[in-house]
């Protein structure tokens, strides 16, 4: 079953937990440093934020799937959508190991979807690059390689 995606960039992490936890009534399920997630089932979704140097607001959005068949069909719904999709296959983003894929949409909002490999004890790094520190910039790092709409910039970091 596939879950919902939201990333946001927020000013002061721990005042965003706090606020968080208060609005979906759960403490997150996942808290490091510069990053906090909540896996809800109501509503469905992997709700997440990060304090690493972007502007505060929406990140991105996207779609956690369980397998490989369902990746695969977020695939291809994504070629379908006629935009450039990158992907990253085995990227480690926001403590995760995953098989993702990326697009823009029209707005100029970065879209993922991926599935969950394993755990990792670094926020991320890119194909051959060191780790990302905390509180580092990794807008080039977790985000969409192709697939930039025309005059956007791409803005995301990663899950």
């Amino acid at each position: 079953m596939k879950r919902f995606h939201v990333h946001v960039s927020v000013a002061n992490l721990s005042d965003s937990i706090r606020f968080y936890s208060a609005l979906f009534a759960a403490e997150p399920t996942v808290v490091k440093d510069d990053y906090a997630k909540w896996m809800l089932e109501d509503p469905r979704i992997n709700f997440a934020i990060s304090q690493r140097g972007a502007s505060p607001g929406l990140d991105h959005l996207g779609v956690q799937v369980e397998n490989e068949t369902e990746l695969a069909e977020m695939h291809e719904r994504l070629s379908g959508a006629a935009l450039p999709v990158d992907a990253q296959v085995g990227a480690a983003c926001c403590y995760a190991r995953s098989d993702k894929y990326w697009t823009i949409d029209p707005q100029g909002l970065a879209w993922e979807t991926y599935q969950t490999l394993a755990e990792v004890p670094t926020f991320g790094e890119s194909r051959g690059a060191p780790a990302i520190e905390p509180n580092t910039d990794v807008s080039a790092r977790c985000s969409p390689t192709r697939g930039k709409a025309i005059g956007v910039p791409v803005n995301s970091t990663c899950c």
